[in-house]
């Protein structure tokens, strides 16, 4: 080993020390919103993750759980995550050091991509792009190691390295294809170009890349063995395999089942936009120099194009088939983190950036010791700068939100409950909390959408004892159909237990309202017989403090899930007060009055309880308050709702000035003021 490839390798393992003791103290340490709750329920389970399976991520994932066995499953899948994202940083920093020596620009494209926001947040969670971000650095620092390498045996075994990597990276994330369409053909371009290609040469190449798949061999074993409480799909058939691998389920080649589309070029300038604000400008215009200045080293200057032609084919092709609205906030949050993919590539352009210009002013200036300690100082500028401003938000060692949400839900229902859970908010996170840390086991968990497929009930209806499933599968759109069941089936099957809808019901079967009622219990809503008599007092009573929940509202970033968890439990306070107001306007009589009355009554509770809380209370509490007024209801004082209505119908406006029904609730507070105005006056003289 020559002197510069053993300070290669110090300088590299340096920076995975570094990044490994600025991730490991802000690890998360409970479970994660979004498909962490699956993915680490998935290892504990030994099961089969969503597709395209991620068999890779769940053995290490396993394997971690195993090796930390005094830490809780989700506390050692985060921990694995960023010695992932450790790593990753390394190999980027490895490959500028094989293309450019080591260096600052070495230390700028591991260490800028380490304490990036997208990075850095996404190395503290349970989530397969830490491990895709490896590969990824991997690739560039085999693809370097070939185009340096200096006979042909190193090319060669640089070749086959690279292929194991590319089998083996598709196992985990398929977005890496796109690298790997576009590395193939620059392989064997210059192994022809060398004289180096032969058959025989190809078929080790096609050996060793068909070999990075055998991991797949995982998935048709665990599905055979069914012994897996959670997991996804029935592999046990190649076309379910195949299913399984092209995302069928979810539409191959999209991010979600969903007609939905983005403008290209909508979807190109918010990328741009990501890496002006979170690599920060210096180290875009870095990687525009990194590019420039590549001609001037003819040794490598193809290695730094090919990284520059594999950003662009995936940005093309990633913003053509991103299928979610990324002006909602958490699907923004969805899109982005597949922008880690490009950042290795413009981290590493910065890199070299910053390597080939002190090099450059150094031959054309002189004073080379000047223009190299200008660029450590501009890499520990830029690194100090990044890490501080990104640490508060990055940092999620305190972080319980979700888990505390899915143990809040978990206690709120009675023994031996069926939840049907809806989204990955409560349906990933409870299903953690009851595989993995055995929490409520005399609950049964059936995923709504799940249910819709039909290897659900029979790869897992054997692990839901007490639940009955009148069929082969949930078809909200034909129940008739063969085979087929009804919500209302269902429900009508399953009397002897509680039954819970956790979040909603989708709106596509609607036979379940002919025979039951939804009743609400906090974020979920208890779903009983028609004929059994609701008491308003005593379920306002039961559901008044149903949940232990301190947090206060607004306080999380709009993208993330934290928020989602948030927002929903605080809305679960109003949810008893919201239904009581929606029985009452279907109802008449003296009834409606004694409803209008509960209703208001526990509004005005819960509002004055908080100083800070959602808009929509205030519109709802002031309708409240004028249908009180309506009802005729005695015992209230009509000055007193009517300023009450007033006051918040304007509150309202206040926080939600943009509300297209904003003419209707000023032409509403209007008409209060005036009837406001004759009831004093009707008063004053009166003697």
């Amino acid at each position: 080993m020559s002197t510069e490839q053993r300070r290669a390798w110090i300088l590299t393992g340096a920076t995975v020390a570094c990044v490994t003791a600025l991730y490991v103290p802000c690890v998360q340490k409970a479970v994660p919103g979004g498909d962490s709750g699956e993915l680490i329920t998935t290892a504990c389970e030994l099961g089969v993750a969503h597709p395209p399976g991620y068999p890779v991520f769940t053995l290490l994932a396993r394997l971690a759980i195993s090796l930390l066995p005094s830490l809780s499953p989700a506390h050692c899948v985060n921990l694995m995550s960023s010695m992932l994202g450790a790593a990753a940083s390394g190999a980027l920093c490895f490959t500028v050091c094989r293309l450019s020596g080591p260096g600052p620009g070495a230390v700028l494209a591991g260490g800028i991509f380490a304490v990036s926001r997208l990075s850095w947040q996404w190395s503290m969670v349970a989530e397969v792009f830490t491990l895709n971000n490896l590969f990824v650095g991997l690739l560039f620092s085999l693809t370097s190691s070939f185009h340096c390498a200096e006979d042909a045996p190193q090319r060669q075994k640089f070749a086959l390295w690279g292929a194991l990597c590319c089998g083996l990276g598709l196992c985990n994330q398929h977005t890496l294809v796109l690298y790997v369409l576009v590395i193939i053909p620059w392989v064997l371009y210059r192994l022809y170009s060398h004289r180096e290609l032969s058959f025989r040469g190809l078929v080790s190449l096609g050996v060793c890349f068909l070999g990075g798949f055998l991991p797949y061999i995982y998935l048709p074993m665990s599905s055979y063995l069914n012994t897996a409480r959670w997991s996804w799909g029935d592999q046990t058939t190649l076309s379910g395999l195949l299913t399984h691998l092209l995302r069928v389920e979810y539409g191959t080649f999209s991010l979600a089942k969903t007609e939905d589309s983005v403008n290209l070029t909508t979807m190109l300038q918010a990328q741009l936009d990501h890496c002006l604000a979170d690599l920060s400008v210096p180290v875009v215009t870095l990687a525009g120099m990194g590019l420039l200045l590549s001609w001037w080293d003819r040794r490598c200057c193809s290695v730094p194009w090919l990284f520059t032609a594999m950003l662009l084919v995936y940005s093309l092709f990633f913003a053509w088939r991103a299928n979610l609205d990324i002006s909602r906030p958490l699907l923004l949050g969805v899109v982005e983190r597949f922008w880690l993919q490009s950042d290795a590539v413009v981290c590493v352009l910065a890199g070299l950036g910053l390597t080939w210009t002190h090099t450059s002013l150094e031959r054309r200036l002189g004073c080379g010791g000047l223009w190299k300690t200008t660029s450590w100082a501009l890499t520990v500028a830029l690194l100090v700068h990044m890490a501080h401003s990104n640490h508060r938000e990055c940092d999620q060692s305190g972080n319980s939100v979700v888990e505390r949400f899915g143990r809040e839900v978990l206690a709120s229902v009675p023994a031996d409950s069926i939840i049907l859970t809806r989204g990955d908010l409560p349906g990933n996170s409870l299903r953690y909390l009851h595989y993995c840390q055995g929490v409520r086991p005399d609950v049964r968990l059936v995923d709504q959408e799940m249910m819709t497929y039909s290897w659900y009930v029979a790869k897992l209806g054997r692990h839901h004892p007490g639940v009955h499933f009148p069929g082969r599968w949930w078809d909200p759109v034909k129940p008739e159909e063969k085979e087929t069941f009804s919500l209302e089936q269902f429900l009508s099957r399953n009397t002897q237990r509680a039954v819970f809808a956790c979040i909603g019901l989708p709106d596509g079967d609607p036979s379940w309202e002919r025979s039951f009622s939804r009743w609400p219990l906090g974020v979920c809503d208890h779903l009983v017989p028609a004929h059994r008599h609701f008491h308003p007092q005593e379920w306002a009573q039961h559901t008044r403090n149903i949940y232990n929940w301190s947090e206060p509202h607004d306080s999380f970033h709009p993208g993330s899930w934290e928020r989602v968890a948030n927002e929903e439990m605080w809305q679960a306070r109003m949810k008893t007060a919201f239904f009581l107001f929606d029985l009452a306007e279907r109802m008449q009589g003296e009834g409606k009055a004694r409803l209008f009355e509960l209703s208001y009554t526990l509004y005005k509770e819960i509002v004055e309880a908080h100083s800070d809380y959602p808009p929509n209370w205030d519109k709802n509490l002031a309708l409240a308050c004028e249908r009180l007024l309506r009802s005729g209801r005695r015992g209230h004082s009509p000055d007193s709702l009517l300023t009450c209505s007033v006051r918040h119908f304007s509150l309202y406006l206040e926080k939600e000035s943009t509300d297209p029904q904003a003419p209707a609730i000023h032409s509403a507070i209007s008409h209060l003021l005036q009837e406001r105005d004759r009831l004093r006056q009707s008063q004053g003289r009166t003697p």
